[in-house]
């Protein structure tokens, strides 16, 4: 029987320890949670009340906010993390990394002040101690969903086809399909992009628009997305499987989504900082949106949607300006 630590007691950190103690492989399942109180809380009651209410842990999993008691023996490390302050908990964690460990990065998102991808940040921090074996989960995935074992299929990315097929074997659950890609740049970047993409179409009901704009933009989001990954070297049927067009269409339509609801009431004409005072876990997208723009300059691609988004999150574009500014651009080849 192997330990799986998962950081992170948000939903998904939650719902994917619920999930993996169905794996089809039994696994001691330590889930560390940053917050103490909430910690005991879960622990005590079996319900994290505060981000996924109503899902039960089965008593085999263990509840903690001591870091080293979580990673003692564990082979398996599953981050998931908001990107803002995962190496800060990959540092903090590093002393009480078994070496070999595999790492598996199910965050979403750039990390803001270097846009580094979640593979990079983990790989850096923990090739200071030993060489890093690193993956990435990724692919249409509502915590709560994920928690009812309602069917799910994802994508585990590493270069390692070693590691990342002993992972798909391990993590592998009931209604819990993993599918194996070595693209890790192309499945990052897609499941980070689809995030802003998301905010857009929020914007988009928010402002009281209807189904053909919407299906317009998450086409020309898929393309927008496609042109920045494949000129950063990722694989352009990437963008089409589960990590990029799967994660898309559910982000956008997904009343779950926590990237819409920020577009939703953006729309609706409230402040940035009045929509995140009211949300108690991160919407991925408000901190990747400029640093999706940093490296579309450094890639020569233009990103018309995320420049608007962008321009809504952080220069005070009014929502329907923005969404008039993408329509008006320059008429051109699909």
């Amino acid at each position: 029987m192997k330990r799986i630590a998962i950081l992170g007691g948000g939903s998904w950190g939650t719902a994917l320890a619920i999930v993996l103690s169905r794996a089809h492989k039994p696994h001691e399942i330590f889930l560390w949670v940053r917050d103490a109180e909430l910690a005991k809380s879960i622990q005590r009651q079996r319900d994290n009340t505060t981000y996924l209410p109503g899902h039960k842990l089965p008593e085999a999993i263990q509840v903690t906010h001591d870091v080293a008691t979580a990673l003692e023996g564990a082979y398996i490390i599953v981050g998931a993390i908001p990107s803002a302050h995962a190496r800060t908990v990959y540092q903090r964690a590093l002393p009480h990394i078994i070496r070999g460990a595999a790492i598996v990065s199910a965050t979403k998102g750039l990390e803001p002040s270097t846009h580094a991808r979640m593979s990079e940040v983990t790989s850096e921090v923990v090739s200071s101690s030993f060489p890093p074996r690193v993956a990435a989960l990724s692919g249409p995935s509502f915590a709560a969903e994920a928690a009812a074992g309602q069917p799910t299929a994802l994508v585990l990315a590493c270069g390692d086809l070693a590691l990342v097929s002993q992972l798909q074997e391990d993590l592998a659950a009931p209604n819990f399909r993993l599918y194996t890609n070595d693209d890790v740049l192309g499945v990052e970047l897609a499941g980070a992009m689809k995030n802003v993409i998301a905010i857009a179409a929020g914007v988009c009901q928010g402002i009281g628009l209807g189904a053909n704009p919407l299906a317009a933009l998450i086409t020309r989001g898929l393309a927008e997305m496609a042109r920045l990954a494949v000129a950063l070297g990722a694989r352009p049927e990437t963008l089409s499987g589960l990590a990029g067009l799967g994660d898309l269409v559910l982000t956008c339509t997904g009343t779950l989504s926590r990237n819409r609801h920020v577009g939703v009431e953006l729309g609706k004409g409230c402040t940035l900082a009045e929509i995140l005072q009211g949300m108690k876990a991160v919407a991925e997208g408000v901190g990747t949106a400029p640093a999706l723009l940093a490296l579309a300059v450094e890639a020569h691609v233009e990103l018309p949607i995320t420049e608007q988004v962008n321009a809504i999150l952080n220069q005070g574009k009014p929502p329907r300006d923005a969404m008039r500014s993408i329509m008006e651009r320059p008429l051109k080849r699909e």
